[in-house]
């Protein structure tokens, strides 16, 4: 079985992929499991050149097929914000519950209509050794709540994504729930799985 290796230490991500991906002819591994620690400077302009580089970076120096991506929340009143900063937003790397604490101050005042968001990622397979890398697009459409609800770990714009089809935030919704709605990850892995499944077999 090919060894596919996830290109992240976000423990949400990785369940993520894991369920994702349940099904598929591969063995996931992670950065830990192959002990890879040389980091990648996210330094791109967009989600895509971040997701292509972080590709590029860890199938060098694992010597692995990978998936790697970048995405993160673009609210419309804030001109796109936090967008490709969603993680360094305050100009460093910041934790879960300071990122909503400013979500949610930034948004006092902002009225209902104008709270629209959406969630975005960019995922890229490469290879190692091929100039090729494979890239696909995900989002989501939701509103931005006035408070917080419950989130997961290494995603907290998700205790603040409303999504008007379960009047609930994306980290109230139960697991069965969110099986049922084809996120933005969801998305994209859909539209690259195919190749991904071609070039393993190949």
């Amino acid at each position: 079985m090919r060894k596919l290796l996830i290109a992240t230490t976000n423990a949400g991500k990785i369940n993520e992929y894991k369920s994702l991906l349940k099904d598929e002819p591969f063995e996931l591994v992670t950065l830990n499991d192959v002990k890879i620690t040389v980091p990648v400077e996210e330094d791109g302009e967009t989600f895509e050149e971040n997701a292509v580089k972080k590709a590029v970076h860890y199938s060098y120096f694992s010597g692995l097929p990978v998936i790697a991506d970048d995405g993160g929340i673009e609210v419309e009143a804030l001109g796109g914000e936090p967008g490709v900063k969603s993680r360094r937003w305050p100009g460093y790397e910041a934790g879960d519950e300071e990122l909503v604490e400013m979500m949610v101050e930034k948004m006092k005042g902002v009225p209902w209509e104008k709270r629209s968001a959406r969630f975005k990622v960019f995922l890229a397979f490469a290879l190692p050794g091929e100039d090729e890398v494979w890239v696909r697009e995900g989002s989501h459409e939701g509103y931005i709540a006035e408070e917080p609800t419950s989130f997961s770990e290494g995603y907290p714009f998700r205790s603040v994504f409303w999504l008007p089809e379960f009047k609930k935030t994306l980290g109230e919704l139960s697991p069965e729930e969110e099986a049922g709605v084809v996120l933005h990850r969801k998305k994209a892995i859909g539209q690259l799985l195919p190749i991904i499944k071609e070039k393993l077999r190949a």
